[in-house]
């Protein structure tokens, strides 16, 4: 069940956790993380850039990818979480959300400038990250799983 930032309830949940070694590399999914305040990720090598420390990519921007033709996986667009049930790049930069137990983000950029044409804009001529992925900053930390809820605050 969808619901966008028009909308009145704003719940979603957690459907991949994702990490990778090295900056500009497809993350896999590790089933849960400590989400470490002013870093991201524990052990991510996104964590701690700037106000981009936690990216988020809904499941219904992959799935637009999906329907032209390209199998891509959760964590393919280089995202920490993969959600679904919000449309996330309607939220304005400053919404507050909390994951899980207690874990709180507040979205500091929606979308992101891509330098280079990634392997899935070559293929299909199409990345939705660009336009679709946001990014928050981790205000509280705590452990996120796959399966959290994830609720809009403001």
């Amino acid at each position: 069940m969808e619901h966008s930032a028009k909308g009145i309830v704003m719940k979603g949940k957690v459907l991949s956790v994702n990490i990778s070694d090295k900056k500009g590399e497809k993350k896999h999914n590790v089933g849960k993380c400590m989400l470490v305040k002013d870093k991201g990720l524990a052990n991510d090598a996104h964590a701690g850039f700037m106000h981009r420390q936690v990216s988020l990519l809904g499941k219904e921007s992959v799935e637009k990818i999906r329907a032209k033709g390209l199998d891509v996986q959760y964590g393919d667009f280089a995202e920490n979480l993969t959600t679904e049930g919000i449309i996330l790049y309607e939220l304005p930069v400053g919404t507050e959300m909390k994951v899980g137990d207690g874990v709180l983000l507040r979205i500091s950029q929606i979308g992101k400038e891509c330098h280079t044409r990634c392997a899935i804009f070559q293929q299909v001529g199409d990345c939705v990250m660009p336009r679709e992925g946001i990014f928050a900053v981790v205000i509280t930390e705590g452990e996120i799983k796959i399966g959290d809820e994830i609720e809009i605050l403001s």
